[in-house]
């Protein structure tokens, strides 16, 4: 075994350290934009709140159409529901509550939402 020094990278974690200060940060800035790439999201916009205050998803949403259903089945949203679980876990738990939400709806995803 040999010392390599600092870590500053693990597991698509960058670690930034400040000694000085005493900060240690973490951050998965790459893995935000190779998701935001894989799921054609790269011109969103950055928000403080992940969802609006009263936002509800219900089941009355779902897809009724099999048509609907059957364009919905192309799209990866429960790999989108998991890569955003990867995120929450690591870095980001103030997603928590809306990954909860979205994850409740795998089954049957909405084209509109």
């Amino acid at each position: 075994m040999k010392d390599l020094g600092e870590t500053s990278y693990i597991l698509g974690v960058k670690i930034l350290r400040d000694r000085s200060r005493r900060l240690l940060s973490l951050s998965q800035e790459t893995y935000h934009r190779k998701i935001l790439e894989l799921f054609n999201m790269n011109n969103s916009k950055p928000v403080d709140t992940p969802v609006d205050k009263g936002y509800t998803l219900s089941t009355s949403q779902c897809l009724k159409i099999e048509e609907e259903r059957k364009l919905m089945e192309k799209k990866s949203y429960a790999s989108a529901v998991g890569s955003l679980m990867y995120l929450m876990k690591c870095t980001h738990p103030d997603i928590c509550f809306v990954v909860g939400l979205v994850s409740r709806y795998q089954s049957k995803p909405s084209k509109k939402y």
